[in-house]
């Protein structure tokens, strides 16, 4: 074993817990809830409600600093339950400390628009921190937390007002541990000393389907220590004092993020599977009257005593009255304070100034430019216009471009920087930017080359199922990377982006629109975004007024080139390919319309006139081109119609060559119109 501190028995030297009868009698009254909640729907995961329930009992009924009357007060503790498929350990504990979630929806479990969905859902229950469930994510989620908790105290605090103090916990399983997100989030957590953040591990040494040293044999409370956590291990995971203990040495830590491992019983209480891989789901559900008994419940189904509530009354009119406190300090400070206190209403709100797409310079109208290297310059831009916006990178700023300058890193000894280095650990960086995300001030983005995208395609789906507004910068975008050969080159990863619903992915034509994506990126609030751009320049589309370019993306589309006489074809086009496309119709004449079409998700947003101006709902001939998988846009040119694509492979030679190699030129555009209806 690891240097840690083993928990056996209460240390008389720590803050003694009471109450420690009508904790238990409340832990046994949580699992008759989770019992007959998964018992009345038929599913539903019985296991770490059961095993867990003490480490509820202390963290809800004793240990927590929140406030159940007012889920969103900005300096609670965060719980977050990674282990999401043990959500009625969640829906019980909420309900039992008084936050509005009724018996009605515990009775609820798992049914059509009831606040208690099969795992967590954020915004769906009060007292939801986060989306949980696949595992794994609740980890990085709260890593991203603790981050932001360090921020704002960074940004916020004062000599005179300490307005953010709260403590980070997540409660994770083996399941969670195993997952690479988790170890690469805990990782950095150790590396940046986090010592806001709590990690219990229920170890009950069972997985799905089979005991746990079927699939894993490292010590994995040496594993965290290995990461640089005070580690605590506690073996009865079931004694109240022990948690209390563990619990209050991690609230004093100072210097490192704490590791509690508390060895649990899986569905404790369900003699026929206690303890068994069959304890994991709704297997022993159909014991439910003969656990309720061993329990010591009555045979009413649902029942918490009337001594339980009382207590929970008491302890939540006691958080009001500690919540109440902590207003008078932060009046305080917002009168000593109106500029910042400004600036956190603005965070909060997710607000942006209104002018915003005016902060950023206009480029010189002949200049050949990256997308990555125009997005340098725009997020600086942006970054003095939006003090709360925060940048990170996997360990590729030299190349992804997006390092905000001059206002530091965010490292273990200097909370207030604006920049945060993740490491090769792209999965990590997406369920952190989500924890920055749900944390609610701060505006947070990573960058990484856009054929990883795929290592971290789970988190940015959780953003997108969560509606947060964070936003991803994915460099590097076609074929067109050239030398790193098909290993380095996204020709399918753009469209599979696209597909997740709730994404907005932007592949701007040039610096104009790559500003305008960066603009539309921070002015989205109910939702993700994504940023393709690329690595070789491009060409600046000076013919089309800047305004144009820059409103056009916000609108998803627009016209690029009107056509002068009669229309025979459109030419519709994103990112770099909208450059080909324009030179392609000056060969074609004048009857020929290039629309470009940097966003399809915002573009399909817009009302109809707009949509059918600029593609007439009844014109034909048509024509798309992209350095990518073509079907997406079939939708736009419909099964007559043509798309100058790559359905394979890249190649490893110059971008250059490799597009030419791959039918992305003017000559084979002006080649395949005919096919599209152009009459030549």
């Amino acid at each position: 074993m690891g240097i840690g501190l083993i928990i056996t028995a209460p240390q008389p030297h720590l803050t003694i817990m009471q109450n420690q009868e009508i904790l238990q009698r409340a832990a046994d009254q949580a699992r008759g809830l989770a019992i007959d909640a998964i018992h009345a729907c038929s599913s539903g995961h019985l296991g770490l409600p059961l095993g867990a329930a003490e480490v509820g009992a202390v963290l809800f009924g004793h240990d927590l600093q929140v406030d159940p009357s007012d889920a969103q007060w900005i300096n609670r503790d965060r719980f977050i339950l990674s282990a999401g498929h043990g959500s009625m350990f969640l829906y019980g504990w909420l309900h039992l400390a008084g936050f509005d979630l009724p018996m009605e929806e515990i009775r609820n479990f798992r049914q059509l628009h009831s606040k208690t969905p099969g795992h967590p859902e954020y915004m769906e229950t009060p007292g939801v921190e986060c989306t949980t469930g696949p595992l794994g994510q609740g980890v990085g989620n709260a890593v991203g937390m603790a981050i932001a908790g360090k921020m704002a105290a960074a940004h916020f605090n004062t000599e005179e007002h300490e307005i953010f103090n709260h403590q980070v916990v997540v409660l994770a399983g083996d399941g969670c541990l195993q997952e690479g997100v988790a170890a690469e989030a805990a990782s950095l957590a150790g590396h940046l000393a986090l010592h806001n953040l709590t990690l219990i591990y229920d170890s009950n040494d069972v997985t799905l389907d089979a005991m746990a040293d079927a699939s894993q044999s490292e010590s994995v409370f040496d594993r965290f220590a290995a990461y640089g956590f005070n580690c605590i291990l506690i073996e009865d995971g079931h004694d109240l004092q022990a948690i209390a203990d563990a619990l209050a040495q991690a609230r004093a830590q100072t210097e490192k993020p704490t590791f509690i491992e508390v060895k649990t019983t899986i569905a404790k209480g369900i003699p026929e599977v206690a303890g068994t891989a069959g304890g994991h789901g709704e297997g022993g559900a159909k014991f439910a009257e003969a656990a309720r008994q061993g329990l010591g419940l009555p045979e009413e189904t649902f029942y918490v005593s009337g001594e339980v509530r009382s207590f929970f009354e008491d302890r939540k009119a006691h958080q009001v009255e500690s919540r109440q406190q902590w207003d008078v300090t932060f009046s305080a400070w917002q009168a000593a304070n109106p500029e910042n206190a400004s600036l956190l209403a603005s965070g909060l709100n997710r607000e942006v100034p209104a002018d915003l797409v005016e902060k950023v310079q206009v480029f010189e109208e002949d200049a050949k430019v990256a997308t990555r290297a125009a997005g340098s310059q725009i997020i600086n831009d942006l970054a003095q216009a939006v003090p709360l916006l925060i940048s990170g990178s996997a360990d590729l700023h030299g190349s992804t471009k997006n390092y905000i300058k001059e206002v530091g890193d965010f490292t273990a000894d200097n909370h207030a920087g604006r920049n945060i280095l993740f490491g090769i650990r792209e999965h990590a960086m997406g369920a952190i930017v989500n924890g920055i995300g749900y944390y609610g001030i701060f505006r947070p983005s990573g960058a990484t080359f856009a054929v990883f995208a795929d290592y971290m395609r789970p988190s940015v789906r959780l953003a997108a199922l969560s509606n947060l507004p964070v936003f991803h910068i994915w460099t590097h975008d076609s074929v067109a990377v050239g030398e790193d050969g098909p290993t380095h080159q996204p020709v399918e990863t753009v469209s599979g982006l696209r597909v997740i619903p709730n994404l907005d992915v932007i592949r701007p034509a040039d610096p104009e629109e790559t500003a305008g994506a960066f603009v539309a990126a921070l002015q989205r609030t109910n939702g993700p975004t994504g940023l393709i751009l690329t690595r070789q320049g491009v060409p600046n589309l000076s013919e089309i007024p800047v305004s144009e370019r820059r409103e056009g993306v916000l609108k998803g589309g627009y016209i690029a080139k009107k056509e002068t006489e009669e229309l025979e074809l459109i030419i519709m086009a994103s990112g770099s390919e909208v450059s080909v496309a324009m030179e392609a119709a000056q060969k074609l004449g004048d009857s020929v319309r290039v629309v470009s079409m940097p966003c399809m998700e915002r573009f399909d947003r817009q009302d109809s006139a707009y949509r059918d101006a600029v593609l007439p709902r009844g014109f034909r001939h048509r024509m798309a081109v992209e350095a990518g998988v073509s079907d997406l846009w079939r939708k736009y040119v419909g099964l007559e119609g043509v798309v100058v694509g790559i359905d394979r492979f890249g190649l490893s030679a110059p971008g250059g060559t490799v597009l030419s190699e791959l039918g992305i030129s003017v000559d084979n555009v002006v080649k395949q119109a005919a096919l599209a209806g152009l009459r030549l």
